[in-house]
């Protein structure tokens, strides 16, 4: 027992525990999101999209926000980050009556939640050892998992035997988020090597700015809509996403370790190939099974298909790995990993608002044909990949 507190005291074993109480945030929120605008607000299609541009807007600010937090250490940003999503989720549990509140309780979420997404991966690569990058950060991909499979869990017991409201299952969430801000808080900061943290742009990282836009475009498509299909022409419950959200989170826990050690064995380029590759399917899949099989049939592929797009989300770790590689100074990773996901979140932002006018136009299966045109982009930039070696100009810090 004195062992186990030792380790869990160490920064790998508070930043572990941080990673799996915003784990279990996610878990409780993320199934219960799309039902909540659904239900509560009666939101259309068209509007879902719209609010993807608020909902995103952060994650294309986190740059700057980043930037205007240099002076903290990685893991007080990450504290603060863990906070804003806490805040925001009690916030929109008990004080959004309407949507004007809606979004601006949102707004704070995003902000915490991607510069958590920001942060992570780079805290996780200086806690690796070298050459088991891939693996470290699978494993604490799997711890993320763990708490969403316990998340969903509360979510699926809570809606279909307890009623619960949405308020509690976002106050859940919230308090979830709160427990991982006290984890990172007790990291003990590292005084900082290098305080300069500006916004780095440079051509020998082309090739993962162009993978991240391709991941924001095809991502966010699947993210707003596929909820929405389920939601629409299946009438599913939170219930029913608290479970697909269960199986997607268990199948994981599995895969991720596995993901991370082919990263580290293969390397990224036929993994984000291979990604690519299955998502064509799944998008063709998602989008026309309705017209393809009976309802009752189409229902199961799309739930598979749903379950899938959740697992190969994992590969996003790849781009983490494959920057490691060729960044040309270590302190280079985490800012590069916050301009990725601006570039990111700069099409994630509008991509969701032209798929609501194209489902509407021309219905929802075009809005995936669309998505499995990106992937199959994304196949094709996988040819770009290249690691160049160069000489790393900082050695590997401690976690700050």
């Amino acid at each position: 027992m004195k062992l186990t507190m030792q380790k869990l005291s160490t920064p790998l074993g508070l930043f572990a525990l941080a990673s799996l109480m915003m784990g279990a945030y996610s878990g409780l929120y993320d199934p219960s999101f799309n039902n909540y605008l659904a239900q509560v607000h009666h939101v259309s299609e068209v509007a879902r999209g719209g609010l993807e541009f608020p909902r995103e807007l952060p994650g294309f600010l986190v740059v700057f926000v980043f930037t205007a937090l240099a002076f903290l250490p990685d893991t007080r940003i990450a504290m603060v980050s863990a906070l804003l999503v806490g805040v925001s989720l009690w916030g929109q549990g008990y004080l959004a009556p309407d949507m004007t509140r809606v979004v601006i309780w949102m707004l704070v979420w995003s902000t915490g939640t991607h510069l958590f997404m920001a942060l992570s991966p780079s805290i996780g690569l200086r806690l690796a050892e070298e050459g088991h990058e891939g693996r470290r950060l699978g494993q604490l991909g799997s711890l993320e998992s763990l708490g969403s499979l316990l998340g969903m869990v509360v979510v699926y017991w809570g809606a279909s035997r307890l009623h619960f409201s949405f308020g509690h299952i976002f106050a859940l969430s919230g308090t979830c988020a709160l427990l991982a801000c006290i984890c990172l808080f007790l990291i003990k900061p590292q005084p900082l090597k290098h305080t300069r943290r500006k916004l780095v742009y440079k051509k020998q990282y082309k090739v993962y700015y162009l993978l991240n836009i391709l991941f924001g475009a095809r991502k966010q498509i699947f993210l707003t809509f596929a909820p929405w299909v389920l939601i629409t022409m299946f009438q599913c419950k939170v219930e029913t996403f608290a479970l697909l959200g269960f199986c997607g989170t268990v199948l994981s826990l599995v895969f991720r370790p596995w993901l991370g050690r082919a990263i580290d064995t293969w390397g990224e380029r036929i993994i984000i190939a291979v990604e690519s590759f299955l998502l064509i399917f799944i998008c063709v899949a998602y989008g026309f099974a309705p017209q393809w099989f009976s309802a009752s049939t189409a229902l199961i592929v799309v739930m598979i298909c749903y379950v899938a797009d959740q697992l190969l989300f994992s590969v996003r770790i790849a781009r983490s790995t494959y920057l490691n590689k060729i960044a040309i100074a270590k302190e280079d990773i985490a800012p590069t990993i916050s301009m990725g996901l601006t570039l990111d979140h700069a099409v994630s932002m509008v991509v969701p608002f032209w798929g609501g006018l194209l489902w509407a136009r021309f219905g929802f299966q075009w809005v995936f044909l669309a998505a499995a045109v990106i992937a199959l982009l994304n196949l094709f930039a996988t040819r770009l990949i290249k690691y160049e070696t160069v000489e790393k100009t900082v050695g590997r810090p401690e976690a700050q």
